[in-house]
Order: structure tokens, then sequence, then C-alpha cells
């Protein structure tokens, strides 16, 4: 019979395994850190993902057309989806507040 899964130590588990989360990190809206938000460019995104991979907070997320969007409970603006958009299709702007 396998443990839990927080009794295990980091080098004992499977590269790629997925690890259920226990906290409450889902209720901690951190988007309100944000001075400037992601905007996408629908004629030059071309459905890479590279934006998501590189999302360090995953707080973007794909539409049902294939695009991608920023769930702005999340983003902190940091900035590396647009630096990492080969298109260019990210701008950032300042956020109204």
């Amino acid at each position: 019979m396998a443990k839990p899964m927080d009794q295990y130590k980091w080098h004992e588990l499977t590269v790629g395994c997925v690890i259920e989360d226990v906290g409450n990190a889902m209720e901690y809206k951190t988007g309100d850190w944000r001075s400037s938000k992601p905007v996408w460019n629908r004629e030059k995104c071309t459905k890479c993902g590279l934006c998501w991979l590189f999302c360090p907070d995953a707080a973007i997320r794909q539409t049902d057309d294939g695009y991608y969007e920023a769930d702005l409970d999340y983003c902190k603006g940091c900035g590396i989806c647009a630096r990492e958009c080969k298109p260019a299709a990210i701008t950032m702007v300042e956020e109204e507040r």
C-alpha cells in the first residue's frame, strides 16, 4: 500500500507526478498586487501556449476557442508572458484602478 504523498521525500517522487493540494492557495486572490496586466492581440496570437508555460503563477488559462487570457484574480503582472511571447501578441498595460 502506498503511503500518503506528504510522507514521501522529494527524491522518492516520480517525475511528473501530481501532488494533491492540501492548502487553500485558491482562496488567496493575489491579483491585487499588480500594477500592469497582460492584454492579448488575437490577430498576432498563434495559440502556441508559451505564455501559459512560462507563467510562474499559473494565472493564464486557455479559452474555449484556443486563445489564452490571464486570470486577473491571480496574475501579478510580472510580464514574463509578454517577454516569452514570440509573435509579440501580449502587451503589458497599466492597470486602471
